[in-house]
């Protein structure tokens, strides 16, 4: 019993070693490098934590369970996806499709309703200045929000109770939106693809009961949720930081990151294509 819970106790430390492979970095830099703040690429983290632990889970009760054996070239497709995927993501973040779809399905963005925000001065008096593009988002805030902006604030510019942005305004600043949400979910799913065998034989070489062997997936899995969020935290922080500081710093490195994931993306298809043999008739697959 002592070594069974030994060994799901490192399944989780195994969990947020494997959230650091290069590939699962790669893809989750080029989603966070748009995010607005830390606990953002956080929330990334944990969906893309979510969507891999779902498949690894998934295929590995599979294997586990009902003894299935994936052949190689299926199993050269599953990690050619993760390939495939990454390709994509660069392209989206170096063209600025990403950017354009992220704010299309955002829904601020539907009813025109993107909100900024900046300091502006009249007669003396400074004072925060929120607005979108629609008539109704439109407000002046004082320090009562959080901001110095100035010990006098004009009594026709200061917020009423009822004006506090704790209620509309705080869900248009913080909800990311379906497709956002999506994403990253879409992203973890695709990469436990190219990783759930591996896994799941793993488990099996070392555990033999099952019940033991789907409790040690589940604290795999929340051991890599765990990583990932510590992970887009880390890399969101520079993103976040320089976004409205150093500009063109920032758009920097989203090509950075686009190109990264342009580079070991194609770098993964050529060698599952041709390296291992994915359209021969003998295709050479060892899990990994």
């Amino acid at each position: 019993m002592m070594n069974l819970l030994a060994a799901i106790g490192l399944g989780f430390v195994l969990g947020m070693r494997h959230a650091t492979d290069p590939d699962h970095v790669i893809a989750v830099s080029t989603i966070v490098s748009r995010q607005r703040s830390i606990r953002q690429a956080g929330t990334i983290g944990v969906l893309w934590g979510i969507g891999h632990t779902i498949t690894i889970f998934c295929v590995g009760v599979a294997i586990i369970l009902f003894n299935v054996v994936i052949p190689p070239r299926i199993g050269l497709t599953m990690e050619l996806a993760v390939g495939l995927m990454l390709i994509l993501l660069g392209i989206l973040n170096l063209t600025g499709l990403r950017q354009r779809i992220t704010h299309r399905h955002t829904p601020d963005s539907h009813r025109g309703g993107v909100v900024h925000s900046h300091l502006h001065e009249h007669h003396g008096i400074v004072h925060e200045h929120i607005h979108g593009h629609t008539p109704e988002v439109h407000m002046h805030l004082g320090p009562d929000v959080g901001r110095d902006v100035g010990p006098h604030v004009r009594p026709d510019l200061a917020i009423q109770p009822d004006q506090e942005p704790h209620g509309i305004l705080r869900s248009a600043f913080r909800k990311l939106g379906l497709y956002q949400l999506l994403r990253p979910l879409a992203v973890g799913l695709v990469h436990g693809l190219a990783g759930s065998a591996a896994v799941a034989l793993l488990v099996l070489a070392e555990i033999r009961d099952p019940r033991w062997a789907i409790a040690y997936l589940l604290v795999f899995g929340i051991g890599t949720i765990a990583g990932m969020m510590l992970i887009t935290m880390m890399i969101g922080a520079p993103f976040a930081y320089t976004r409205g500081r150093f500009a063109p710093f920032n758009r920097g490195l989203g090509v950075a990151s686009g190109l990264l994931s342009l580079a070991f993306g194609l770098f993964i298809t050529f060698q599952i294509a041709v390296s291992n043999g994915l359209f021969t008739t003998h295709p050479r697959w060892t899990p990994h």
